[in-house]
This record gives structure tokens, C-alpha cells and sequence, in this order.
């Protein structure tokens, strides 16, 4: 009798290995990473370098003589977890800050576990939680992309679209085609939302993710905003300004469908999507911070374990009884 041994994902199914896949998904964020230099200048490109080496240098340093195992720092994994990190920053946070979250984000949320395949939570998320926590004042400071060249080392700053929100200055709200092309203020890499989509539209023609998580994502807190601003719209604004503001497309497309901290079949990724959907406007609309986005996906990664134990997919044939 054979035994199979199941392990976590990231499986390799054909052709797919797990550095084809991961710098699969570095190719996807090349449009984000683009417009973060064009809105940010020289500053995104120090801030994005840095937690890019700072991300890999930490899992080599700590397979090669710490766990004293087969390095794999070079798989695209921790590059992944570097862009993502840094597209959650602003460009002006200081680059000691960055290494300390890409440390936590590798050490701490990731080869603490056992490395990649075993981590419950997002990393890059968990690093920048720690850095919201530790360092509140520059993780909460945003570049006007406008007023600053590209060659900006201090910025201005300016309020986030999500920050005008939560005090109540919508008539000060950008346009809409602004949050297209992300010369509004933010993180690096969620301001441009047509930069975003371009990727999650390669990932998926790719087969690296499927559609299934970002939609129902995006589509919750659509509707769910939607059915807000219809009943009240002086106190609530249009459902569009919460799609394309803040980290939602980016959560959305690039760290929802992580594939180690999302649920394996569709039925359980549809129920992960909406309900990270409900908690992120759940926040945005009646918490104190302006966003929800990183919140509602580290909560929901804590319900995959759950999710995949109670929602599988159907096995294929059935037992059958024999007479005689």
C-alpha cells in the first residue's frame, strides 16, 4: 500500500515551480513598482532596494547559520515579501525602519515557522503591523507625490484619500481618475490602481492566482459601501473611493491570494474573501483608523486552518459496498 505524504502549499503542479511562481509575481508588481518611482522619486527607489536586500539577507543569514539548511533565500520568496513590505510604506520612512520590519517580516512572521509553506500569516503584513505599532508617527506621514520632484529627499506631506475620509473633508477628495494613476498620497505601491490591476490581470492570465478572491474581495466591500452611500449619501462616500483608495486593490490581487495563507478550495476562498471584505469596511467605516485593509487579512489568514478543515473540495469516486 503507497502513502502520500500532503504537504502546505505552494505545490508545483506541471511546469510551475516555486521560484517560477514567485518571481512570477515580481513581474506582476513591476507596474506597481514603476509608478512608485514615477509618484515617489529617488525615495521609493531607496526605501524599495532596501527592503528588498534587508528581506533576502535576513532568510540567507538565517538558513546558512542559524537553522544551518538548504538556503533557498533566492527562490523569489523573500523578494516577494520585500516588495510587498515596501509597497505598504510611504516613501519617507526612515530606511533603519525598513530593515527592522523586513526583519521581523522574514525572521519573526515567516522562518520562525519553518520558512516558506508554514508561515499562518502574511509576512509583509506582519512587518508592517509591527512597524505601524513601533514607529506610528512615520508609518502614518504620506509624500505628496504632487508637490515633491523626483529627486525629493525630505517631502511634503499631504492627507490620504482614506484620511479625508475618516474626518469627514470629502469635498477636499481627489478625482477618481486620480486614484487611477496614483498621484494622490499612500503607500508606495497602492496609490495607482490601474498599476495594480494590470498585475492581478497577469497573475491570473498566468494561472498563478485565480479570480476568485480578489473579486468577491473587491465586491464586498463595494456592495457593502455601496448599500451604505445609497441609504445615507451625505455621511458616506462613493463606493468607488473605497475600491480604489488606500490598500484594497493591492490587498485584493497580490497578499488575499498568498497561496500558503489562503484557503485551498474555491468555496473556502470565496468565504475568506468576504469576509475580509466585511472587517476591512468594518474598520474603515466605524473603527478609528482610516484603514482596514492589513487588518482584516492577518484576521482572516487566523480562520484558513479552520476554513480548510470544514470546507473541502469533493473527492473524486465513492465508496462502494459489494454483496457476495
Amino acid at each position: 500500500m503507497n502513502k502520500y505524504t500532503v504537504s502546505l502549499s505552494p505545490h508545483e503542479k506541471g511546469t510551475f515551480t516555486t521560484s517560477k511562481i514567485m518571481y512570477g509575481v515580481c513581474i506582476a508588481l513591476a507596474p506597481a513598482l514603476i509608478s512608485a518611482l514615477y509618484n515617489f522619486g529617488i525615495r521609493a527607489l531607496a526605501v524599495i532596494v532596501v527592503a528588498l536586500v534587508s528581506c533576502i539577507g535576513t532568510e540567507f543569514l538565517i538558513q546558512k547559520f542559524l537553522l544551518k539548511c538548504k538556503v533557498t533565500a533566492f527562490d523569489g520568496s523573500a523578494a516577494v515579501t520585500g516588495l510587498l513590505l515596501a509597497f505598504n510604506l510611504p516613501s519617507s520612512i526612515p530606511l533603519w525602519q525598513v530593515v527592522v520590519g523586513s526583519l521581523v517580516a522574514i525572521g519573526v512572521a515567516k522562518m520562525v515557522f519553518g520558512g516558506l509553506g508554514k508561515n499562518p500569516f502574511n509576512p509583509a503584513l506582519v512587518g508592517r503591523g509591527f512597524m505601524l505599532m513601533s514607529f506610528p508617527v512615520t508609518m502614518t506621514s504620506w509624500p505628496d507625490p504632487v508637490a515633491n520632484g523626483f529627486m525629493a529627499w525630505d517631502a511634503v506631506t499631504a492627507a490620504t484619500p482614506l484620511n479625508l475620509i475618516k474626518s469627514g473633508a470629502v469635498d477636499k477628495l481627489p478625482e477618481l481618475w486620480q486614484l487611477f494613476f496614483g498621484n494622490v498620497g499612500g503607500s508606495l505601491g497602492e496609490t495607482s490602481a490601474i498599476a495594480i490591476i494590470l498585475g492581478g490581470i497577469y497573475l491570473i492570465y498566468k494561472k498563478i492566482i485565480t479570480w476568485h478572491i480578489p473579486f468577491f474581495f473587491l465586491a464586498t466591500i463595494f456592495v457593502f459601501t455601496g448599500i451604505l452611500w445609497l441609504v445615507n449619501p451625505d455621511a458616506y462616500v462613493n463606493p468607488l473611493y473605497h475600491i480604489l483608495s488606500g490598500g484594497v486593490m493591492l490587498g485584493g490581487f497580490f497578499m488575499l491570494t498568498d497561496m500558503v495563507t489562503s484557503p485551498m478550495c474555491v468555496k473556502g476562498q470565496i468565504l475568506f474573501a468576504v469576509g475580509a471584505g466585511i472587517i476591512c469596511t468594518c474598520i474603515r467605516i466605524w473603527g478609528a483608523y482610516p484603514e482596514g485593509c492589513m487588518f482584516s487579512i492577518l484576521i482572516m489568514n487566523a480562520f484558513v486552518p479552520l476554513i480548510d478543515k470544514y470546507i473541502k473540495p469533493k473527492r473524486f469516486g465513492s465508496e462502494v459496498n459489494y454483496v457476495g
